[in-house]
């Protein structure tokens, strides 16, 4: 809705957008469109008709581009352009290359997205045909009519972020598969030792009680008799003496007793007991080795956040450990670089998917349109924080049990997800701690007005 003046808050802000896109690709400017591949690279150079002004495929490494710049340069010269606005898709980490020697040349430099490229070849003559040739023009179409972005600003530290967020990423995924395949065949061939601890994969004692048990069991062809023959002393000896190895100093005795105790249960697939034990003895190395590498992870990621000098602030939100903001920022980058926090909820594919017509209004959902690894990062973090923060636990409840347009749990999760990053938002550009009052609704206060100013 807009405001006295005609126009609304969105309005402005795309109105901003596309001025500083314009600043990029200025009318007197001709666009060279490049078409980026591993030892082949296609450079359209076109005006904003579309119409092409000089074409070249080129055999060499994106890295070996920069004298095509120049020869792009030159013909646009010939044909009447002040300059070259240089574009390409976002694809691996091809488009830095060609961004930075643009950059050295002092040409402006925008990506276009994959995913318009796709619908723009299908849009061209309702076909499915792709060449390097047509996709390199039609970034250059696409890029004459705006549809391109800038590239996030290029900043180490951030940057270092980013990485050890995305091999923080794998890790966890890896730990997680590997826990789940040990569950899976321990369930198979030896069910009783998952019963000796309410959560066995987040007990240590229990994780140092089977690795004692298999280590015993595999030197004697997988007979978990073996391990039984230590008696109830010398096996919680062997388990107190394996516990540092996983975390822990003090072992909790009722698990190694249900441990101790489920080696005479014979239950399970005894064909396949054998090569199960060994398997799951050499997949829990792995597992305890990942856990390690995600810790190391962790710990250099939450160095960055110091670095940043965001740590403190990130964690004035009560229930958000370093490790989960770092998650998240890893994902967003720098997000001084949105212009609204809720830019980066459109960013992560959190924002409401509106659906009206007229006198029609569908179901709302959310866009899933942004970036996977940031909605992920913020879904998790939102588990923990409506546990433990009591302004997102109130609102979570609001959401979930108010009478008219009741919430799911998992809809109401991802509305405090939302919630959470437009908060990280404006903590981090403000550089202001996390206010409960203002983020319950409520009207900050005499002494938070004074500080902001």
């Amino acid at each position: 809705m807009a405001n006295g003046s005609g126009v609304s808050r969105g309005d402005r802000n795309r109105n901003a957008r596309l001025a500083r896109l314009r600043a990029l690709v200025p009318v007197s400017n001709a666009i060279a469109a490049i078409d980026l591949a591993d030892g082949k690279q296609m450079l359209v150079v076109v005006d904003h008709d579309s119409r092409v002004v000089a074409r070249r495929m080129l055999r060499c490494r994106v890295w070996q581009l920069g004298a095509a710049l120049e020869w792009a340069a030159g013909r646009a010269a010939a044909a009447g352009f002040a300059g070259v606005t240089v574009a390409c898709e976002p694809t691996g980490h091809r488009w830095q290359v060609v961004g930075q020697l643009a950059a050295e040349r002092g040409m402006p430099f925008v990506c276009v997205q994959t995913l318009l490229v796709a619908w723009a070849r299908r849009n061209e003559d309702l076909t499915r045909d792709k060449t390097d040739d047509r996709d390199a023009m039609l970034i250059g179409r696409l890029v004459s009519e705006l549809r391109c972005y800038e590239p996030e600003p290029t900043d180490a530290t951030w940057n270092r972020l980013r990485h050890l967020g995305a091999r923080r990423g794998r890790l966890v995924e890896e730990a997680t598969g590997l826990e789940q395949q040990m569950r899976d065949l321990l369930d198979c061939a030896w069910p009783a030792v998952l019963a000796a601890a309410a959560q066995p994969f987040k007990s240590a004692t229990w994780c140092a009680a089977l690795d004692v048990a298999l280590a015993r069991a595999t030197r004697a062809g997988c007979d978990l008799s073996r391990a039984r023959r230590l008696g109830p002393a010398r096996f919680e000896a062997a388990v107190r003496r394996q516990l540092p190895r996983w975390g822990k100093t003090r072992p909790c005795l009722r698990i190694v007793r249900a441990v101790f105790a489920a080696l005479a249960d014979s239950t399970g697939v005894a064909a396949v007991r054998l090569g199960v034990l060994e398997r799951v003895h050499l997949v829990q190395r792995d597992w305890q080795q990942t856990g390690q590498r995600l810790i190391e992870t962790e710990t250099r990621m939450v160095a960055v956040l110091d670095e940043l000098g965001l740590t403190e602030l990130v964690c004035s939100i009560k229930g958000l450990s370093a490790v989960g903001a770092a998650a998240i920022l890893a994902e967003t980058g720098d997000p001084t670089r949105f212009a609204t926090p809720r830019s980066v909820v459109k960013h992560a594919g959190l924002a409401p998917r509106e659906r009206a017509s007229g006198a029609y209004t569908g179901r709302t959902r959310i866009g899933r349109a942004g970036r996977p690894g940031l909605r992920l990062a913020a879904w998790r973090a939102a588990w923990v924080i409506t546990r433990s923060n009591p302004v997102y636990a109130a609102r979570f409840t609001h959401l979930t049990t108010r009478a008219d347009n009741r919430l799911s749990a998992g809809q109401a999760r991802a509305a405090i997800a939302a919630a959470l990053l437009r908060h990280l938002h404006v903590v981090v550009t403000r550089r202001e701690p996390w206010n409960p009052r203002i983020a319950a609704g409520g009207r900050p206060t005499t002494s938070a007005l004074s500080t902001a100013a």
